[in-house]
């Protein structure tokens, strides 16, 4: 379930990237559609790392330890 979890805000921030990158090609500057588009994807993103950080502290994610 928690990587469903995660694998779901990745698509999300991915549709999200992708859309600013459609709306920067297509409207040519006239609208602020890409720069919304960003700006959610960054909010997504922090918040999924605020998520990921919270879960290591509760003990529901356990950190694997690569390069320990």
């Amino acid at each position: 379930m928690k990587i469903l979890f995660v694998a779901a805000f990745m698509a999300v921030i991915l549709y999200n990237l992708g859309a600013g990158l459609y709306y920067m090609l297509v409207d040519k500057g006239s609208s602020k559609r890409t720069v919304n588009a960003l700006t959610r994807r960054i909010g997504f993103s922090i918040a999924l790392i605020a998520l990921v950080v919270v879960g290591i502290l509760t003990g529901v994610v356990q950190p694997h330890g690569v390069g320990a």
